[in-house]
């Protein structure tokens, strides 16, 4: 039996984006018949080398008011609950990335990461406090406490800087990034459906 082609999920859990792209890539990847890799990474290291100290919607605010209203309508477009803006934003994602990191070798990964980006966004809780990740992982029936310490450890602190620098050196600026098996590089919910079909070898006539 083919491989089933692969896309790589670059996602980012105070991203806006990212949440809209996680809440339907599983759907549109299995209609697609694509394997997806869920790649959580943290985007803060990215814009600081860009010379930013937040995100560019706050940096500048006519782009902010946009991608709040735009969320919004896509959200409820998707059937998704009303949107809920955290305060402040973007959120401390760092706990919950080294969980994730630490999840990307097990099977609680993907229902985890999506539990975090609703609690982010369709339920506006923090996420930033390492108390509100182990009571997500313990809502999964895992254990959350022994699982931070796990992702707190320098190994596991490690692979998420080495993340870091693998998304930086292939090219990845911002969230969600979605990349396939040949390296094509898709940037932004709304390029969802075209990596996929990228993925799949259905390419735009004259582009290879």
């Amino acid at each position: 039996m083919a491989r089933r082609p692969t896309l790589e999920f670059w996602y980012e859990f105070a991203s806006t984006y990212s949440y809209l792209a996680a809440m339907r890539i599983e759907r549109l990847a299995e209609e697609a018949g694509v394997e997806i890799r869920w790649r959580p990474f943290l985007l803060g290291p990215i814009f600081a080398a860009q010379g930013w100290n937040s995100s560019p919607f706050n940096l500048y605010p006519a782009k902010g008011r946009a991608m709040w209203r735009d969320v919004e309508r896509e959200a409820a477009r998707l059937g998704l609950p009303a949107l809920k803006r955290p305060d402040p934003f973007p959120q401390n994602s760092l706990s919950a990335t080294r969980a994730a990191t630490y999840g990307m070798d097990h099977d609680w990964l993907v229902p985890f990461s999506k539990a975090v980006f609703e609690s982010a966004f369709a339920k506006g809780q923090s996420i930033a406090e390492p108390p509100a990740i182990v009571a997500l992982l313990n809502d999964l029936g895992l254990d959350g406490t022994v699982i931070l310490k796990a992702a707190a450890l320098e190994t596991n602190k490690g692979r998420l800087r080495v993340n870091g620098e693998e998304a930086r050196s292939r090219g990845i600026f911002g969230a969600p990034t979605f990349l396939t098996d040949d390296g094509e590089l898709f940037w932004g919910n709304d390029r969802l459906e075209q990596a996929l079909a990228w993925a799949v070898g259905d390419r735009p006539i004259g582009i290879r």
